[in-house]
């Protein structure tokens, strides 16, 4: 695929691809004999790992350190596990707060809509 169809497909702008891998958050992505970028499945399945883990709310620079614990292998499996499990206790933690905040946000609107009706019925009264 090229870089085009693939920020296409994943609505990521090929500006960002072309950064994470400049930055290695995703893999070098090999090149056809004209020198364009031809995405792989698994040159995918990494963008689609990225974007879901920073719409997740990771930092790149949590991301580029399992990356490149990733790729030193077999050795790094238990510290790759204990970021994800940390990012995914932060995660946990902001969609609280998150919940709270529609919440919040739902009560408001409600009593906004109470008192509209409130005061329409004023004015029907009138």
């Amino acid at each position: 695929m090229t870089i085009k169809e693939v920020s296409q497909k994943y609505d990521i702008s090929a500006d960002t691809l072309r950064y994470y891998e400049r930055i290695k958050l995703i893999p070098a992505v090999n090149r056809n004999s004209s020198g364009i970028r031809d995405y792989t499945h698994e040159d995918c399945k990494w963008v689609q790992f990225i974007k879901c883990m920073r719409s997740a709310g990771l930092s790149i620079e949590v991301l580029i350190e399992y990356v490149k614990m990733f790729q030193e292998g077999n050795s790094t499996i238990g510290t790759r596990k204990q970021l994800l499990i940390e990012q995914r206790s932060q995660l946990v933690k902001k969609i609280k707060v998150m919940q709270q905040t529609l919440e919040r946000l739902d009560k408001k609107i409600d009593g906004y809509e109470k008192r509209i009706l409130l005061r329409e019925k004023e004015l029907k009264s009138q």
